[in-house]
């Protein structure tokens, strides 16, 4: 693992993109449905029990919030969306704040997807996926809970979701994931390291 992950502390958090760090260096977003298991698999990359905010109440995350690697890096948690018991014009305005960091952050590199693989692609991500196709924009998409299917079920979903994104080309790509049983790390890293630009591992 690169050290770099396990460096990472809260920077900020952003109600609109206005409050956000300068646009500069390299950023990484982690965007999902409310229970995908966002803010879990953040702490796992990071080998952090409590780096993200994590709640048995789907939508705790409201905001923008920046942890940085290091003065260039930093892991963006996005609002979760489509689970929230909310407004509908708080929920709306998540949804705006999300859309307009996607647009307009120059730094970002790419996008970390999370879907439940016990479940299908929510039509939000279809859209949001369409659309960062569109810009040739990078999506990498974590299975999410994968230790709640058999390795048979498991590797359907998996062949499922890859049947489903072959259609958008090479800029979309997806794995299975476990934060409980810490599966699907190392390969996640190597997305992370490659868009972050990280130095060599070291050890």
């Amino acid at each position: 693992m690169n050290p770099y992950y396990h460096r990472a502390a809260f920077l900020t958090s952003a109600a609109q993109l206005s409050q956000a760090p300068p646009d500069e260096g390299y950023e990484v977003a982690f965007a999902g449905r409310s229970n995908a298991g966002k803010s879990s698999a953040i702490n796992t990359l990071c080998q952090q029990k409590s780096l993200a905010r994590t709640s048995k109440t789907p939508g705790r995350t409201q905001l923008l919030n920046f942890f940085e690697l290091d003065g260039e890096r930093r892991l963006v948690d996005l609002p979760g969306y489509g689970y929230a018991r909310v407004a509908e014009s708080v929920k709306h305005q998540w949804q705006r704040s999300l859309a307009q960091y996607i647009e307009e952050r120059q730094c970002l590199k790419g996008l970390i997807l999370l879907v439940d693989c016990r479940h299908p692609m929510p039509d939000f991500d279809r859209q949001m996926l369409k659309w960062n196709v569109q810009n040739g924009f990078p999506t990498h998409i974590l299975l999410t809970k994968s230790d709640k299917l058999k390795r048979g079920p498991a590797n359907s979903a998996l062949l499922r979701m890859r049947q489903e994104i072959a259609s958008y080309g090479g800029t979309v790509s997806v794995q299975l994931f476990s934060s409980l049983k810490r599966q699907g790390i190392d390969e996640a890293h190597q997305v992370l390291d490659g868009w972050l630009e990280l130095p060599l591992r070291q050890g």
